[in-house]
């Protein structure tokens, strides 16, 4: 039962620290996201990336994205389409071009130095997704093209995730392997338009006549936990399932009716939980040995992000106040980055002596993503 005792002091804590920061005028996620660091293995020790704790966050940021689905506009997110595959290509090619040139600097060697891009080109726009939400930015222009370009990077990260893997294996089937991974997801989002425009709305009518209190609820967190267990299973990330179905649930008349109830579920149980283990894989063991290091990467993680981003959106005729809105909405790397850095751990692609470091990269970014995204707003 410390499971219990664990999930309660999460959601106080979260409380208290989302109402602490926006008293200061933060958003709220940066004190969960902080509460998370305090409450980890790295200051104060109560808290630990447990099975249990991983699958709550997973679910948490599941919901996330199936809520930012259900408020979207499919309409804004068809217009800027183009801009979001401009946004993600550049926000992908710079920080493979600089971090590979720094981790030879580091000499890290060819394929350790990939890696590193590798790690830093993957976004994850959930703690994006939860500002933009709370400025009630979602549905303009900058909004969509973010969730536009978080889709596309999605693509794009497991697409370098497979040429690498078959670039460095030992045998000769690794583009045949990329080839039919890549035929099984444009099939998947062939589902999803028929998804969107045909069955939902029909399951959704269905589920509406069942005698049973929040029918319609319960069938639409099995259609956006289906389709986030098929993204997942083809090699995508489950958050795009999950926004996806959002995105059909949104052109249904239930649309309402279902963002009410899952918020209700999400925002007070499982969504804190996720935001909470970003904080819990950050570990201060040799901070101060490798502080320059540490400084050095988060300022090219968020640099190369931002400005990537920022100059995709331009090139597409966004003024700059809005390129860079989006840029700092790419910035975020979350849990897309830590399970890439996870991988590469266990494949060797990364020395072990860094692995720490990397990760507090990947959480000073995410915390300091949301604070520059509030700023770029109001300029």
């Amino acid at each position: 039962m410390a499971f219990v005792g664990q999930i309660a002091l999460i959601l106080i804590a979260t409380l208290l620290a989302a109402a602490i920061s926006q008293r200061l005028g933060m958003p709220a996620v940066i004190g969960q996201l902080i509460a998370g660091v305090i409450l980890g293995p790295g200051i104060l020790g109560v808290l630990h990336n447990t099975e249990l704790m991983h699958a709550g966050a997973e679910i948490g940021v599941i919901i996330l994205m199936f809520i930012a689905g259900i408020e979207s506009d499919l309409d804004l997110l068809k217009k800027y389409f183009k801009p979001a595959i401009s946004v993600a290509a550049i926000g992908v090619l710079f920080p493979m071009i600089v971090f590979y040139g720094y981790g030879q600097i580091m000499g890290q060697g060819f394929e350790r130095s990939i890696f590193w891009g590798v790690i830093f080109a993957a976004t994850s726009v959930s703690i994006s997704v939860e500002v933009l939400r709370e400025f009630k930015k979602l549905n303009t222009k900058e909004g969509a093209t973010i969730l536009g370009a978080a889709v596309v990077d999605d693509i794009i990260a497991v697409i370098l995730l497979s040429i690498f893997v078959s670039s460095f294996g030992v045998s000769g089937s690794g583009s045949s392997n990329l080839l039919v991974a890549t035929l099984y997801q444009l099939m998947y989002f062939l589902g999803v338009i028929i998804l969107v425009k045909w069955v939902v709305p029909v399951v959704l009518r269905v589920a509406e006549r069942l005698p049973v209190h929040g029918s319609v609820a319960i069938t639409s967190l099995v259609i956006c936990l289906t389709m986030a267990w098929s993204a997942d299973a083809l090699g995508l990330s489950s958050v795009v399932g999950a926004f996806f179905a959002g995105v059909a649930v949104s052109q249904t008349k239930f649309q309402d009716e279902i963002s009410s109830s899952v918020s209700s579920v999400g925002y007070t149980f499982f969504i804190p939980i996720f935001f909470v283990s970003i904080g819990l894989d950050m570990e201060f063991n040799n901070v101060i040995k490798n502080l320059g290091f540490i400084v050095i990467m988060t300022i090219l993680a968020i640099a190369t992000k931002l400005f990537g981003g920022a100059l995709g959106a331009w090139i597409t005729k966004m003024n700059w106040s809005s390129a860079f809105i989006v840029g700092s909405g790419m910035v975020s790397r979350g849990e897309m980055a830590l399970i890439i850095a996870q991988i590469g751990l266990s494949a060797n692609l990364m020395a072990k002596n860094l692995y720490s470091e990397i990760i507090i990269v990947i959480v000073l970014s995410t915390i300091v993503a949301p604070m520059l995204l509030k700023k770029t707003m109001k300029v």
